[in-house]
């Protein structure tokens, strides 16, 4: 029997090392060669869980477009999409 419907796009931990700002050095050991946008999600602000996010698009030198994001609500993890 299948488990059900797999999410798309389902964010995963990412090990991120981030320099000034916390903007993205390197994504899962991968250098970061450029950063193409960033952008501050808050949301759900009227209830007992906000959420408040950055997230930075970034290039790696392989050349993978990848987008992460750190919740800055709780100081938690660092999650990538792609």
């Amino acid at each position: 029997m299948s488990p059900g419907p797999r999410r798309l796009n389902e964010p995963r931990p990412a090990r991120v090392r981030a320099g000034p700002g916390g903007r993205p050095l390197a994504v899962d050991g991968r250098a970061v060669e450029a950063v193409r946008e960033t952008w501050l999600v808050e949301d759900r602000w009227w209830t007992a869980r906000p959420l408040r996010r950055r997230h930075w698009e970034v290039v790696t030198v392989c050349g993978r477009d990848v987008t992460v994001f750190r919740d800055l609500s709780d100081g938690g993890g660092w999650f990538a999409q792609r």
